[in-house]
């Protein structure tokens, strides 16, 4: 029942978890915080760290690998558990006032364990991602996959809408946000499902070639 029973189980803990790990940036000195560029890490529980220390998180440790690596800029963790992407497009607004240069978008886990219509799903990003280029925010978007325990039809339907959304949008592309993670016991707490901190270790090495091509396009600007 392997992958079956894991994406069940990654799904419902995603929806159930109800412990909100928003966290806000804690820039060194005002001057610093003024010439630094925004990231954003939006997202549900996996974004937010559910289950480690804030600073095992991915966003984390993408600011201080980033950061190593001499680019001026700050990862602010917007992450919030249960959250489906209905949640995240009722909170764009506010995102947008932190005033992010770049977006990384990772929301529609849990629009999966509640058997939410796959075209809502589509059109919340879309709105989403409408606004974002409206307003000139690059977008790295993470993908989310499911298996066939909710039936062939449904999956079909919810694993096409990542690919065609950033065949419509074109923003910077990571089709599967635990690629190596998911079902890999080393990478994953003792539930099972959320990632321990060797697997946001391996989530932001994973991820970190696309915040750079994201950064590359959001300088070329």
């Amino acid at each position: 029942m392997g992958k079956t029973f894991y994406v069940i189980m990654l799904i419902m803990a995603l929806s159930l978890s109800g412990c909100n790990r928003e966290k806000q940036e804690k820039p060194q000195n005002q001057e610093q915080n003024k010439t630094m560029k925004t990231i954003v890490a939006v997202g549900d529980s996996l974004t937010a760290g559910q289950g480690v220390a804030e600073e095992k998180s991915y966003p984390a440790r993408l600011e201080k690998k980033l950061q190593a690596a001499g680019y001026d800029y700050r990862v602010i963790n917007a992450g919030v558990s249960a959250e489906t992407s209905s949640g995240t497009l009722s909170r764009l607004d506010w995102i947008l006032t932190m005033e992010p240069d770049i977006i990384l978008l990772e929301t529609g886990a849990n629009d999966g364990l509640r058997g939410i219509d796959p075209q809502l799903l589509e059109d919340n990003l879309r709105e989403i991602l409408t606004t974002l280029r409206d307003k000139d925010v690059v977008v790295l978007l993470a993908g989310m996959k499911m298996v066939y325990n909710l039936g062939p039809i449904y999956v079909a339907r919810y694993n096409a809408v990542y690919p065609k959304l950033a065949d419509e949008f074109e923003p910077i592309f990571y089709p599967f946000f635990l690629e190596g993670v998911a079902m890999q016991r080393g990478f994953n707490q003792g539930d099972g499902i959320h990632p321990n901190a060797e697997g946001y270790a391996l989530i932001t090495e994973n991820i970190y070639p696309f915040v750079l091509q994201a950064i590359e396009r959001r300088e070329g600007q």
